[in-house]
Order: structure tokens, then sequence, then C-alpha cells
């Protein structure tokens, strides 16, 4: 086991924790009685600006929901993108009347929830405290306090967050999937850069919400321990004044699906895994006599645990930890898609294994008890989400917003109960379309473009912002580049041979965060013994000690030995520097060079292991070794940056580990030749 394991086994306990509960799986639930949808009909009036209210008295609990909504429909943002996500974050940071920390503090005092987006706000409150939380959220809205101090500090951020992802294969994939499938042109294929964002100016941000925040289209929905007259006067208190206006209306044509099924492969030179997503467009409004079919043929196909995709590709290949479907009605465009995160050596199996499902449902009715046990599921998890106030809400605006009868919701179990295993059939091959779809993969294009190719589906390249491009071709070494002069060259870049023969220990304090969560790692590295510390608010979550004749990790106080072949692994790991030790391995080869980062670089493997050394500068900018957990093998990549001078040796001070997401520890400390002593690898 390596040290970088640390966090892969931290994530995975994490994930893994057993659930309080034990549930008999053996044994088929008794069915309850069917379960009664009411969604409670709601009283109306629209304000002269052209506000629509909906207030449903619900006085089970002293609680009450608030959501306001501007329908305006699709917004093409243009070299403007990410202006949405600005305001979002700008709004309900205070009012012109009130300063950011008072409006915070108000809202924290009261127990309450005011959550700002592009299209509106959200608010939960006791409804003791109703008439309070309406006036803040309306002050929020209605009179933002927009400053250059706030936009400049939300571009930063949004930037980072940009930068963030530039190499995560799912966000890649989600932006090329959506720019081949919609277009540039199209709001659904727009995407943010950071020259759009850097392009943004506060007047943009003014005229945006000028232009779209306006009552025209917005919708208000009260549901709670309320009373309508009250609610009535409170809204044409706090929202008469808003200007009558109604946000500019524009329509897009369809984009049209490929004339034949194609993969659309990006290379992205440092993903774990692939990403894998098969797309089409289509037409399916929530009013459409297909709607309900197509929902039960997703749940069948991929929507569910129990799904062709899932069981197929997880719980049979053991190629992904999950596969999944999905499409939704929509009054505008749609799509239907299906896909996974999958192990890069098994893509080409997988990919055609996803069209043999989605053939299979197409071609072959579905079982009866498939259907009845889609059924159950769609419909518990349907009353689950209804329990929730927000759900609620939600299903009274898209009553009104897609122009559905009143009693949609009421009769919506009986709908699902009504699909037959023909309406599958026939949905299916309407809605997955097998023969005129999209398979987009972000992968590491040198591993996998061979493989796909011999799939015979034809493949087309593109870079990571959805233009074409040519089919990356790996770069060979010369006959001069060896093993030995890749780490020779290593060696002198970090001050020479005989001053890393010089480091008999080094010691790292580096810190990051794991969801939010601020962790301390601490390092200690001697020939043969090494000792890895993680620390989260002053408790130790995780050590890892090796030395010449054990090694163990402890979690949570208990002690677990660490024998074999992944004793051995990790003590080989145990050194300051380990390419002085690789110069005396025979078994070592430069494979060719790789992008890492955007730059080139020599690989070197050895074993189960990969090096990576920059080309022109010499040093180790990464490494990649094959780890399992919870029966899957995967991948782990590290990466190494800002090299800096400590006692006559050049070290890293950032260090990334990805392991389909990244953990970023940048070092506070670096101790070379000191800090350590023989009880730390005891």
């Amino acid at each position: 086991m390596k040290t970088t394991k640390i966090f892969f086994t931290l994530l995975a306990f994490v994930m893994s924790l057993p659930s309080m509960a034990q549930v008999d799986r053996s044994k088929q639930p008794t069915p309850g009685p069917a379960p009664v949808i009411n969604l409670g009909k709601p009283q109306t009036f629209t304000l002269p600006n052209g506000l629509k209210v909906m207030v449903v008295e619900d006085r089970k609990l002293p609680r009450v929901s608030v959501n306001l909504t501007m329908d305006n429909g699709l917004i093409s943002k243009g070299d403007k993108a990410g202006i949405d996500g600005l305001i979002s974050e700008m709004l309900g940071k205070g009012s012109q009347n009130i300063s950011k920390d008072a409006y915070n503090e108000e809202i924290d005092f009261l127990g309450a929830t005011i959550e700002f987006s592009s299209n509106g706000f959200y608010a939960y409150t006791l409804s003791k405290n109703f008439n309070r939380v309406l006036e803040l959220a309306a002050e929020g809205l209605l009179k933002p306090n927009f400053t250059q101090d706030e936009l400049d500090k939300e571009k930063d951020i949004a930037i980072e967050g940009l930068k963030s992802e530039e190499k995560s294969a799912s966000a890649i994939n989600r932006r090329v999937t959506n720019v081949l499938a919609f277009g540039k042109n199209h709001p659904f294929g727009e995407y943010v850069t950071e020259e759009s964002i850097k392009g943004i100016t506060l007047a943009d941000i003014q005229n945006y919400y000028t232009t779209y925040f306006v009552p025209g289209n917005a919708y208000l929905i009260i549901i709670g321990d309320v009373s309508f007259a009250d609610v009535k006067k409170a809204i044409e208190q706090r929202f008469q004044l808003w200007r009558k206006a109604k946000a500019p209306s524009v329509s897009f044509s369809d984009p049209k699906n490929v004339q034949f099924t194609q993969i659309n492969l990006v290379d992205v030179p440092n993903a774990v895994q692939a990403e894998v997503a098969f797309i089409n467009t289509a037409r399916l409004s929530m009013k459409d006599k297909d709607y309900f079919a197509v929902l039960m043929a997703n749940e069948i196909l991929g929507g569910s645990f129990d799904s062709y995709l899932n069981k197929t590709l997880r719980e049979e290949k053991a190629w992904t930890y999950g596969a999944r479907s999905g499409i939704r009605g929509s009054k505008f465009l749609t799509s239907f898609r299906a896909g996974a995160s999958l192990k890069q050596a098994a893509l080409d199996s997988a990919v055609v294994e996803i069209m043999s499902q989605i053939k299979k449902i197409r071609t072959q009715p579905v079982s009866d008890e498939d259907l009845k046990n889609a059924k159950a599921a769609y419909i518990g998890n349907f009353v689950r989400q209804f329990a929730k106030p927000e759900s609620v809400s939600s299903y009274a605006l898209t009553i009104e917003t897609q122009g559905l009868p009143i009693d949609f919701y009421e009769n919506y179990l009986k709908n699902i109960n009504a699909v037959t295993k023909a309406d599958i059939t026939r949905v299916a091959n309407k809605y997955f379309m097998l023969d005129n779809a999209r398979i987009v993969i972000s992968a590491k294009a040198s591993e996998v473009a061979d493989k796909l190719e011999a799939t015979k589906i034809p493949v087309y390249y593109f870079d990571k912002f959805g233009n074409p491009t040519s089919k990356p071709e790996a770069k060979q070494v010369s006959a001069d580049v060896t093993p030995a002069t890749v780490l020779e060259k290593y060696l002198t870049a970090i001050g020479g041979k005989k001053a890393a023969e010089g480091v008999q220990s080094i010691v790292t304090k580096a810190s990051a965060t794991i969801q939010g969560t601020p962790v301390e790692m601490i390092s200690k590295v001697a020939q043969n013994k090494m000792q890895v510390e993680m620390k989260a608010m002053g408790m130790t979550l995780m050590k890892q000690v090796v030395n010449e004749k054990e090694a163990y990790m402890t979690q949570q106080g208990q002690r677990t030995d660490i024998t074999g072949e992944d004793f051995q692994e990790m003590l080989a790991a145990a050194a300051p520097f380990k390419e002085l030790v690789l110069l005396k391995s025979n078994d070592l080869k430069v494979k060719g060079i790789e992008n890492i980062n955007g730059n080139e670089a020599y690989a070197v493997v050895d074993g189960k292991s990969t090096y990576f050394y920059d080309v022109k500068t010499g040093f180790k900018v990464g490494q990649s070794a094959e780890v399992e957990q919870m029966g899957q093998k995967m991948t782990q990549f590290t990466y190494y940056g800002d090299y800096r001078d400590v006692k006559g040796v050049k070290l890293p001070h950032t260090t990334t580990i990805n392991i389909g997401m990244e953990l970023e520890l940048k070092a506070s400390e670096i101790l070379v030749n000191e800090g350590i002593s023989d009880a730390d690898f005891k």
C-alpha cells in the first residue's frame, strides 16, 4: 500500500459506513395500502404587475415554505456565460437598506432559510416568523446591493471553480456532451469560461437583473400554516412596487440528432476513469400521452439500482460503481442520456454492453416482474418526495408552468400503474435512439482509442470544448532516452544526486479540504521507514506506519496489520527519493511521452507504477499506480508541483491526489534531516 492510498481508504471508509437499521432482504416487503396523493388546491390571485400568487393552507405543522420562480424560458448568455451564476451568488448579500452581515445574522436568528438563484428564491421558516422572512426575501430580491467588491469576489470564486474542473473528466464530459448535442449557440450548449467570467461587468449584472428579474412570468407559491387573507395582504405590501415588465422571449431551433450513432472521444490524459454519456435529443412534454410510459421505460433501463444498465455493468461485470439513464418531460427540447464512470481497460466492452441493453429494451418485451418492480420503486420514491414542502411547492409550480390539468398529480400514480409492457417497447423505440445517438467519452485516448475503433462504431475526436480535432498520436522517445537518463535528469533538477543522497529524512506538513472539511496530513519519511497521519479538527482520522519489520494502519483507534505484498509495496515506497532506488533497477522502461497537465512528460514504468518526468525541466510531475478497493481496481494518479528549495534540494509543495475526485495538499512546512525520531516508526 502506497502512502497516497490513505485518502482513497479514508474516502471508502466514510462512504461505506453501514446503516443503523438492518433489513431482511430475503423477504419481499408486504405491500401497503395504495397511497393517496392530495396536492391541495391553491387559492390564487394576481398582482397588477403580473405576479401570480398561489397559497396552499396547511395547518399540520407551524411552518411555511415560500418559492418564487420567474418562468422566463430559454435565455442565451452568449459571451457573458456565467452571469446568471454570479447574480445567484450576489443576491442575498444584504440589500440597499440592510448590510450583508445584519441580513445574514437576522436570518440565522430567526432560524430561517433564504436561498436565491438566477430565477427567484426559496424561503423556509416557522409560521410565526413568516412576515419578517417574506420581507427579508423581498428586500434581497427587489433591492439588491450589487457592488464591485462583491462582483470581484464572486468572479474570483467562479474562476477558481473552473480551474478545479480543468482536469475533471466528468466536468469535461458534461460540457462536451451538451456542446455536441445542442450546439454552442443553443442555451443548453453554452458553457462558462474564465474569459466569459472576466468579461462580465457590474453594468452587465445590473442590465441582466433589470431585464430578467421581472414579474411578468413570475409565480410565488406559499404553502404552510398561514391564512390566505394574511398572505394576500403581506404579498401586496411587499411586491406591489415590483416594476411591471416581461422578459424578452426568444425561440431556438431544435438541433438535429446525428445521422448515425458514433463515438465522440475527448482526450483527457490524466483521466482516472472513463466518463461515458450516450445522448440523443427528443421532444417530450409532461402533457404527452407517452410521458408516463417513458418514465417507466427509463426506470427499467437505467433509472434505478435494479435497472438493466446497473445490474449488467455494475453487478455482473464490475466495470463501474453505477450506471444510469435519464429523460425528463419539458416544454422545451429534452434529451435521453445513459452513462457511467467506467474502468478504462473495459471501456470498449462497456460501450458495446450499453448499446446492447438499449437494444434489449427496444426489441424484447420487459418481464412482468421487471415492470412490477419498476412501478413499485418509482411510486415509493415519488411518495417520499411528495412529503417534502419544497416538492409540493415544485409540483404546484409545474402544473402552472407546464399547462397541466389541476388533477395531474392526483392521477399520477394511476397513470404510472396503467403503463403496459407494449407501452414500454413502443416508447423505447421512439425516445431511446439506438441508431441516431452520440456516445461522448472523455478518457485517456492513448489507452482507449484503438480499442474503441475496433468496435466498428465510427470514432470522431474532439477537444475539451467540443471542437473537432485529430486523433492524439503517442509521441515516441528518441533512442538516447533511457530510464537512467530520465532519472538522472530529475536528480540534477532537484539539486544533484549527491544532494539527494545526503537527505536522510523528510517531514512534510500539508493541508487540504475533503467535502468542505479542513484536513491536515503529516508525513515522515526515512530510508525503509515511513509514517503518514491524517487529522481533522485536531483528531487523528488515520495513521500508517512502516519499518523494516512491520507495517500497520490505525483507524478510529483500531489497528490493522499490513502484511504480504502490501507490506513489501509500502516498504519499497519508504524512501526520501525513490529515484535513487529506481536507478538500481533493471526492470524499468520508458513507455513514451504523455501529456501531464498540459506539459510533455516521460513515462517511466516500474511494474504497476508509472512515474512522469517533465521533458523540459526534469521534475517529477506525477505518478500513477493500480489500486484495489471494495473489489474494484482502478488507477490512482498523484501530481506534483510548486518545487521550492529546502536545504539545497528542490521539493514539491503541492501534491494532488486524483481518484475520480481531487485532494489538493499544500505544504505549509517541509523539514529535511530534522523533526523525526525512531519512535515515530514504532
